[in-house]
C-alpha cells in the first residue's frame, strides 16, 4: 500500500513538474518584448537608434584586429557615413530572403564576431576554380561598391570569404553575389550611396 501511494505521489509530482514548466515556457514565448529586446529587433526603430550610435564597426578596421575579439561580440555601427532609417529598414528586409544561410547576416550593422571570423577562414581556405573566379570577378564589376565593400577592410575580407563560400557551396551567381554585397553595405548612408 505504501509503495502504491508513493508511486502515485512521484508520478502526480512528475505530471505538476512537467505542466508547470511547459506553462513556464509558453509564459516565455508569450511575453512582451521589453526596450531592451527591441533594441535587438533588425529592422526596428529602436535598433537603428541603437546601432547609429556603435562605433566599433570602423574604415582602419582589418581581420586581424579580430584576433583578440570574443565570440560573443558584435561589430556594430557604420563605418563611413551616418545611417539612414529608410535604407536600413531596406536592407534587412532584403535580406531575409537569406535568412536560411547562417553565412549571411541579418542586420548588416550589427556583424557578429564569430559570423566575420568564419568568413575570414572562408576566405583563407576556400580556392576558387577558374569558372568561379570568373563569377567572382564579374560581381566585383557589377557591385556598387566595386567590391565586397568601398575599401579593403575586415569586410572585405569576410564577404570575399563569404563569396567563395555561395559560389561553391551554394552556386550564386555573379549578380546574386553583387547584389548581396549592396544589401549587406555597411557604410551608411541612404539609397543614394548604398544601391540595394
Amino acid at each position: 500500500m505504501l509503495k502504491g501511494n508513493l508511486k502515485f505521489y512521484v508520478l502526480t509530482f512528475i505530471l505538476f513538474a512537467g505542466v508547470f514548466s511547459l506553462g513556464t515556457k509558453i509564459a516565455k514565448v508569450n511575453h512582451p518584448v521589453s526596450s531592451e529586446e527591441k533594441t535587438r529587433l533588425a529592422g526596428s526603430l529602436e535598433k537603428f537608434e541603437f546601432l547609429s550610435n556603435q562605433r566599433s564597426n570602423k574604415c582602419g578596421l582589418q581581420a586581424t584586429n579580430f584576433d583578440s575579439y570574443p565570440e560573443d561580440g558584435s561589430i556594430q555601427g557604420s563605418c563611413c557615413a551616418a545611417m539612414e532609417i529608410k535604407q536600413y529598414q531596406k536592407q534587412i528586409e532584403e535580406l531575409k530572403k537569406y535568412s536560411n544561410i547562417s553565412q549571411i547576416p541579418e542586420d548588416p550593422y550589427d556583424i557578429p564576431v564569430s559570423l566575420a571570423k568564419e568568413l575570414f577562414e572562408y576566405q583563407k581556405n576556400i580556392s576558387l576554380t577558374e569558372a568561379q573566379q570568373k563569377i567572382y570577378d564579374e560581381a566585383m564589376k557589377m557591385s556598387h561598391e566595386g567590391g565586397p565593400c568601398c575599401c579593403r577592410c575586415w569586410r572585405w575580407t569576410a564577404f570575399e570569404g563569404q563569396a567563395k563560400y555561395l559560389i561553391t557551396k551554394h552556386n550564386f551567381s555573379a549578380e546574386q553575389i553583387a547584389e548581396l554585397w549592396d544589401m549587406e553595405d555597411g557604410c551608411g548612408g541612404g539609397e543614394s550611396t548604398t544601391e540595394v
